[in-house]
C-alpha cells in the first residue's frame, strides 16, 4: 500500500529545483545557457525549467540576455545569467582601515571604498557608526546603478559567533565578547548582514573569485596574521570555528609577547606592525608607512631588508608545520605578504626548504591577485552563495521585508 504524499513534498521539490537551476546558471559563468540547455544539463523537463526560470526572472535573480540558436532548427533561445541588478554589500573592519564593496550577483565588484581608520581600542559602536557612514556610499552607488541590495557580509579580524553576532575575541582591536548589530548597517536588506572572520572571508573570496583551487591555505597579512583553510572547495572552521589561526602558531619559544596572551607567535615577527617596527618605519598612516617600507626595500636598506627577511623566515616555519599537520599542498599569500612577495619570497622558500624539504612545491606557493578586495568579495559571496543554494528563502524573505 502506497503511503500518502507528505504535506509540502511538491513544494520541497520545487525548492530543490529552483536551487538546481540557479546553481546551473551560476556555474556556467559567461556561457549564458538557454532554457533548453538547462533542461539538458539538469535532467528536468523543458516545461519545468521554463516555469522555474520564470520565477527566477520575476524575482530579479536571473536576467535574460541576447538571442541565439542552439542548432539549425527551432526558434532562437534567450541566454540566462545571474542578474547584475541584485547585489550584496561586503564590509570589513580592520585595525587600521574600514572598507566596503558592492558585489553584484554575478560576482562583479561594482563599487569599492576604503578609508584609513585607527580602530584599535575604540568601542564597537563607534567603529560601527563610522562603517555605517561608509556603507551609505555603497547604498548610493547601488541606487545610481539600479541595483537592489539583497543583504550584506561583515568581516572582522577575530573569532566570531555568527549566529549571535558576537565578536568573541579580536585581540588586535582589543575586543572581547562584543555584541554587534550588523543589521543596522543595511536595515532594509531582506537577508540582513552576516558576520564572519576576515581571513576566512578572504579565503572564500579566493575560492570563488580567484584561482579557485579546491584545496589550499590562505594566509592573510594585516596587523595580525590570519589563515583560512579550504578543503574540497569548502571552508574548514574546526569544531570551535577557530581553525586557521596561523598568526598564533609559535615560531620562536623565547619570542616577544603577543596580543593573544602567548609569546613567540608568528604575528610578532610577520605581522604588519611588527615589520614596520623592525624596519624602523616611523609612525604615520598605513599608506605612508607602506610606501616608506617599499622605498626602503627597493633601496636595499639593511633594516628593512632584514625585517622582511625575518618575516619570510618565520612564515616559512609556520607554513612548514601547517603543511605537515594538514597535508596542504597549496598556499595563497594575501594582504601585505602579497605586496612584499618580491622581497619576502627568497627567505620564505629557504625556510620551507630547511624545515620541510620537498613538502611544498614553490609553484604551489602563490600570491592572491584580489588584493584587499578578496575579503569584501568573500564576505559578500557568502550571502550570494546562500541565495544560490536556497533561492526560495530569498523569495520568501523579499516578500516579508
Amino acid at each position: 500500500m502506497n503511503e500518502p504524499a507528505a504535506p509540502g513534498r511538491v513544494g520541497d521539490v520545487r525548492r530543490r529545483n529552483l536551487s538546481l537551476v540557479l546553481d546551473s546558471i551560476a556555474r556556467t559563468g559567461d556561457a549564458k545557457p538557454s532554457r533548453a540547455q538547462l533542461a539538458a544539463g539538469t535532467g528536468l523537463t523543458k516545461a519545468a525549467v521554463s516555469s522555474l526560470v520564470a520565477d527566477l526572472v520575476e524575482s530579479g535573480l536571473v536576467s535574460e540576455v541576447g538571442l541565439y540558436r542552439d542548432g539549425e532548427r527551432g526558434r532562437p533561445g534567450q541566454g540566462l545569467e545571474l542578474s547584475a541588478r541584485r547585489g550584496v554589500v561586503g564590509m570589513e573592519i580592520n585595525v587600521d582601515y574600514l572598507a566596503v564593496g558592492l558585489v553584484d550577483l554575478g560576482g562583479s565588484l561594482r563599487f569599492r571604498s576604503t578609508v584609513e581608520s585607527r580602530n584599535r581600542g575604540l568601542a564597537p559602536n563607534v567603529v560601527m557608526e563610522r562603517l555605517g557612514n561608509l556603507t551609505a556610499e555603497a547604498r548610493a552607488a547601488a541606487a545610481a546603478d539600479g541595483i537592489a541590495i539583497m543583504g550584506g557580509g561583515l568581516a572582522v579580524p577575530g573569532l566570531v559567533d555568527e549566529q549571535r553576532n558576537v565578536v568573541l575575541s579580536a585581540p588586535n582591536l582589543h575586543w572581547e565578547r562584543e555584541q554587534l548589530n550588523p543589521r543596522s548597517l543595511l536595515e532594509d536588506a531582506p537577508l540582513g548582514v552576516r558576520l564572519s572572520n576576515e581571513a576566512n572571508s578572504a579565503a572564500l573570496g579566493e575560492l570563488w573569485y580567484g584561482d579557485g583551487q579546491p584545496d589550499f591555505l590562505y594566509v592573510s597579512g594585516e596587523v595580525g596574521v590570519g589563515g583560512g583553510v579550504v578543503i574540497g572547495s569548502e571552508l574548514y572552521l574546526g569544531p570551535g570555528g577557530s581553525a586557521g589561526e596561523l598568526g598564533h602558531i609559535v615560531v620562536h619559544p623565547e619570542g616577544p609577547s603577543c596580543s593573544c596572551g602567548g609569546a613567540g607567535c608568528l604575528e610578532t615577527f610577520a605581522g604588519q606592525e611588527a615589520i614596520f617596527q623592525a624596519a624602523r618605519i616611523p609612525e604615520g598612516s598605513l599608506s605612508e608607512r607602506t610606501e616608506l617600507l617599499l622605498t626602503a626595500l627597493a633601496a636595499a636598506e639593511p633594516q628593512a631588508t632584514q625585517a622582511v627577511h625575518d618575516a619570510g623566515r618565520y612564515l616559512g616555519v609556520a607554513l612548514a608545520s601547517s603543511a605537515r599537520l594538514m597535508d596542504i599542498e597549496t598556499v595563497v599569500l594575501g594582504g601585505h605578504f602579497a605586496v612584499l612577495n618580491e622581497w619576502l619570497r627568497p627567505a620564505l622558500l629557504a625556510s620551507l626548504e630547511r624545515y620541510a624539504p620537498g613538502l611544498l612545491d614553490p609553484t604551489h606557493l602563490t600570491v592572491s591577485h584580489l588584493g584587499h578586495s578578496g575579503t569584501l568579495l568573500g564576505a559578500a559571496g557568502q550571502v550570494i552563495r546562500s541565495v544560490i543554494e536556497s533561492p526560495f528563502e530569498f523569495l520568501l524573505a523579499s516578500k516579508l521585508a
